[in-house]
């Protein structure tokens, strides 16, 4: 026991237990040992990096929106059937198919029918559109003392203006004049409901 207290003193002054000066090795340094999966590990990150693509950006939304557009067919069956209602209740009537910037289409004027009304059906076609209401909608507000109707810009608030609506979006308007407004209203929705049943709204 004493030999052995000797032999660490000896060590802790620098020298052997035969006297020679003691040589101190430090312990091995761990951290050599992990180098290699260090690198590995960093190497299998930069090859998944390279494999797997970064996720793409969205794309940007398109400047010019797709919607549908009345054309001329579709205004001529949309006139046609207004006419049949309007023949069917022996009525006189103007009828009046804009697009959906308030252009006209095609305009009829029945025999016997006043020059008066050319303008009417066209300014209640117009009005259906630029509002996106039918006219009958300003029309029972105005009869509800809404007065403030009154003061539209380019609005005719009485019946007989229907708009003509395609996959949700409203693509033209129909107006009729002639006859009393509400029977101006029933066949201007005549005319509507043949769009409708071709594939509108």
């Amino acid at each position: 026991m004493e030999d052995r207290r000797a032999a660490v003193a000896d060590l802790h002054r620098g020298q052997r237990g035969d006297g020679e000066p003691a040589v101190l090795t430090a312990p091995p340094d761990e951290s050599e040992d992990r180098m290699p999966i260090f690198r590995s590990a960093a190497l299998l990150g930069a090859a998944l990096a390279v494999l797997v693509p970064a996720p793409r950006a969205a794309p940007p939304p398109p400047l010019v929106a797709a919607r549908a557009a009345l054309n001329l067919a579709g205004a001529k069956a949309v006139l046609a059937a207004a006419e049949a209602e309007a023949l069917r209740q022996r009525l006189r009537v103007t009828i009046a198919v804009v697009d959906d910037a308030g252009r006209p289409l095609l305009l009829q004027r029945m025999d016997g029918t006043p020059p008066s009304s050319v303008e009417v059906a066209l300014a209640k076609a117009r009005h259906a559109v630029d509002y996106r209401r039918d006219t009958v909608f300003h029309q029972d507000l105005l009869e509800k003392n809404a007065l403030a109707v009154l003061a539209l810009p380019g609005a005719l608030p009485i019946e007989g203006g229907v708009m003509l609506r395609h996959g949700g979006d409203v693509v033209g308007a129909i107006g009729v004049s002639g006859a009393p407004s509400a029977k101006d209203g029933e066949i201007a929705r005549a005319g509507a409901a043949a769009l409708a049943a071709a594939g509108g709204d």
